[in-house]
C-alpha cells in the first residue's frame, strides 16, 4: 500500500524568460510570485490553486510547456503503478522520476513534499 496526490502545476519556460513569465502569470492571477530560495530555477505562485503548488520554473534547455508532480511516500511503487498504466521513464534527477505520459507530456513524481497534514488530508492510497 502506498499513497500519491497530485501536488504541483509548473509552468516551465527558458531560463531568459523566467522573471518575465513569473511575473505575468503573477499579474494574471492576483497572487505574489515568490522566488524559492533553495531551488532557485522555482518561482512560486502561492494561493493559485488553493491545495496544490503552481510555480514557474525557468529551464536551461525545452521548450515552454506545463507539467505536473504526483508526491508519493513510496516513489518505487507510484512509478510502477504509473508505469503499468502506459507511462514511460524517461528520467531522474535527484529523487525524482520524470515520466511521459501517453499523449507525451511530462510528469514528476516526487517524494513527499506538502505539509504532511495535507498529503494525508488528501492523498489517494492505492493497495
Amino acid at each position: 500500500m502506498h499513497r500519491s496526490r497530485l501536488s504541483t502545476w509548473l509552468i516551465d519556460v527558458p531560463r531568459a524568460d523566467a522573471d518575465r513569465a513569473a511575473t505575468f502569470w503573477s499579474r494574471a492571477l492576483g497572487v505574489p510570485a515568490t522566488p524559492s530560495g533553495d531551488e532557485p530555477q522555482f518561482t512560486g505562485l502561492r494561493g493559485a490553486l488553493p491545495g496544490l503548488t503552481l510555480a514557474v520554473q525557468a529551464l536551461d534547455d525545452g521548450d515552454p510547456r506545463y507539467h505536473l508532480d504526483i508526491e508519493t511516500d513510496d516513489l518505487d511503487a507510484e512509478t510502477a503503478r504509473l508505469i503499468a498504466l502506459g507511462a514511460e521513464e524517461i528520467d531522474r534527477w535527484l529523487d525524482c522520476r520524470i515520466l511521459r505520459a501517453p499523449g507525451g507530456h511530462l510528469l514528476c513524481v516526487i517524494p513527499l513534499h506538502s505539509d504532511p497534514d495535507v498529503f494525508a488530508r488528501l492523498a489517494t492510497v492505492w493497495e
